[in-house]
C-alpha cells in the first residue's frame, strides 16, 4: 500500500474497504494484485469463490487453488461460456483438467461472456476490481482493485455469485479434457504465455 498513499476507511464500525493499484514491476515491484489473490486463496478456511473472464495464471496461483481444494476448501471458479477470443478461451480451458481433478469446481456462464473479476472468501474477505487471472493483468497492466473486509457488500457479491452460478454449466472431469488437436494448439500457445 505504500505506493498509493491510501488509508483504509472504516465501514459500519467493524469492516474496512481498501483500494489498491498494481502494474508493471517498474512501478509496483510488490505485485500487489497477485499477492492479494494468493493470500486470499491461502487464507481460505471454508470457501473461495472466483469470477474471472480469463484463467491463464502462473503455477503459484494454480498450485494455491489446487492445494486449497485438497485441504477441503470449497473452491469455485466461474468463467465465460462464450468467449471473446477463442484462443484465449482455449488457454483458459486448458487449466480445467488439472484443477477439476484436484477438487476445484469450475462453471462456465452459459448466457454469454462474463467480465467480472471477483474473489469472495469465507464471508469475511472479498476483492472486486479490474485484475484478471492472466499473466498480462497480474504482471504488466495497470490495474486497480478494492479489498473488502467484513462489510455488507461481501454478502451482495456472494449472492450475485450464486445467481451467476445457477446460470452456469458445471465442468465435469470429462468436459474438462481437451481433444488431441486442442492439446497441440495449447502447447504451441504456451510459448506465447507472457503475451496472453
Amino acid at each position: 500500500m505504500r505506493y498509493l498513499n491510501v488509508r483504509p476507511f472504516a465501514y459500519e464500525n467493524s469492516g474496512a474497504v481498501i483500494p489498491n493499484g498494481d502494474g508493471s514491476e517498474t512501478l509496483y515491484p510488490d505485485s500487489i494484485g497477485r499477492n492479494v489473490y494468493l493470500n486470499m486463496i491461502s487464507a481460505a478456511k471454508k470457501y473461495v469463490y472466483i469470477t474471472t473472464p480469463y484463467l491463464i495464471c502462473d503455477f503459484a496461483i494454480l498450485d494455491a487453488l489446487r492445494t486449497a481444494a485438497k485441504k477441503g476448501v470449497d473452491v469455485r471458479i466461474i468463467t465465460p461460456g462464450i468467449p471473446d477470443k477463442k484462443l484465449i478461451w482455449l488457454m483458459t480451458r486448458s487449466n480445467y483438467e488439472l484443477l477439476v481433478r484436484d477438487g476445484v469446481k469450475i462453471y462456465e456462464y452459459t448466457p454469454g461472456f462474463i467480465h467480472a473479476k471477483n474473489f469472495i472468501c469465507d464471508d469475511i474477505f472479498a476483492v472486486c476490481g479490474t485484475i484478471n487471472l492472466d499473466y498480462r493483468s497480474l504482471v504488466h497492466h495497470l490495474e486497480c482493485g478494492v479489498w473488502l473486509y467484513n462489510v455488507n457488500a461481501i454478502h451482495t457479491m456472494k449472492t450475485d455469485f450464486m445467481d451467476t452460478m445457477a446460470q452456469s454449466e458445471v465442468i465435469t472431469a470429462e468436459k474438462a479434457m481437451l481433444s488431441a488437436p486442442q492439446k497441440l494448439l495449447r502447447n504451441i500457445m504456451k510459448v506465447l504465455f507472457p503475451m496472453l
